[in-house]
C-alpha cells in the first residue's frame, strides 16, 4: 500500500507567517499616514486657520475703530478710577496650559510685578483689543488680553501678560506669541534688529516702540524679561536699568520647542 505524505503543514505555516507581516506591514502604513495627517493638521492647518482668523480680527477691529460712536442716552455711571485694571501677576496668573506637539509660545511664569497706571483703560479679558505692527517682518496681529493658549495664542494672537503696563504706559507692555504653528506671528522676532519699529494701535492711538536688545535664550522660568524696568534673573547682564516705557516680545526657542525663551525689548518712542 503506498503512503502519501502530506508536506502543506510548512507551506502553510509559511502563508500564516507571510500574512502576519502583510497585516503589521498595512498596520505600520496606516500609522504612518495618520502621524502624517496629525502633522500636517498642527503644522499647516492651524496656521492657515488662525492666521485667516488673526487677519479678520484685525479688520474688524479697524472697522469698530473707524466706525462712528453711536451716541449713549443713557450713560453709566463712571467707575472708579482704577476699577478694573489688570489683575497683578501671581500664581494664579492665566499662565496658559502646557506645551503641546509643536507648540511653541508658552508665555513666561508669573511674578513680575504690576506696572505703573495705563494710559489706556484695561480690555476685558481674552478680548482683541489692539494691532502689534511689526514692519520688519511684515507681520500684523491682533494684541489680546491674556496669555492662555486656547482663547488667545492658539487664536494666531499676541497675548498681553496679565499685570504688566498698557500701551504707551510707563512700565512694561509685555506680550507673548507662538513661533511655530497656529498663526506663528513671533516666528522670526530673532530677525529683529536695534533700531527696528513695533507698531502698537489702540483705538486710535498709535504707540510707536524701538528695538533696543535682544535676548536669544533664556530659561522659561525667567519672570525678570516682563518686569516693569526689565531685566533677566537668569542672565543679568541683558535688560535695563532705569524706568521707562518699555515693551517685551517673547516665544519659545529653539523652534518647534519650548525648552528656553527668545526675547525682544524695546523703548516707546518720544
Amino acid at each position: 500500500m503506498r503512503v502519501v505524505v502530506q508536506r502543506g503543514g510548512r507551506r502553510g505555516r509559511r502563508a500564516g507567517l507571510a500574512g502576519v507581516l502583510w497585516g503589521a506591514a498595512e498596520l505600520a502604513v496606516t500609522v504612518g499616514v495618520v502621524v502624517l495627517l496629525l502633522v500636517v493638521h498642527l503644522v499647516w492647518w492651524t496656521n492657515r486657520q488662525a492666521l485667516a482668523g488673526a487677519h479678520e480680527e484685525v479688520r474688524e477691529l479697524e472697522r469698530r475703530w473707524t466706525a462712528p460712536a453711536d451716541p449713549d442716552p443713557d450713560p453709566e455711571p463712571e467707575a472708579e478710577a482704577g476699577a478694573g485694571a489688570g489683575a497683578g501677576v501671581g500664581p494664579d496668573a492665566d499662565a496658559g496650559a502646557g506645551a503641546g506637539v509643536g507648540a511653541s509660545a508658552e508665555p513666561l511664569p508669573s511674578g513680575a510685578a504690576p506696572g505703573s497706571a495705563s494710559r489706556t483703560p484695561p480690555p476685558a479679558k481674552e478680548s482683541a483689543y489692539g494691532v502689534l505692527r511689526i514692519p520688519r517682518l511684515g507681520v500684523v496681529v491682533p494684541v489680546a488680553q491674556g496669555v492662555d493658549k486656547r482663547t488667545v495664542l492658539d487664536k494666531g494672537y499676541a497675548g498681553h501678560y496679565p499685570g504688566t503696563a498698557q500701551p504707551g504706559a510707563q512700565g512694561n507692555f509685555a506680550l507673548a506669541g507662538h513661533r511655530n504653528t497656529h498663526g506663528e506671528p513671533f516666528r522670526y522676532i530673532n530677525r529683529l534688529r536695534a533700531g527696528d519699529e513695533l507698531i502698537v494701535d489702540v483705538r486710535g492711538r498709535r504707540y510707536t516702540y524701538v528695538v533696543g536688545r535682544t535676548l536669544a535664550e533664556t530659561s522659561e522660568r525667567d519672570a525678570g524679561v516682563i518686569a516693569p524696568v526689565p531685566r533677566s534673573t537668569v542672565r543679568p547682564e541683558y535688560g535695563y536699568d532705569e524706568p521707562g516705557a518699555y515693551i517685551t516680545l517673547t516665544t519659545c526657542t529653539p523652534e518647534y520647542t519650548s525648552r528656553y525663551r527668545l526675547v525682544v525689548w524695546g523703548t516707546l518712542k518720544k
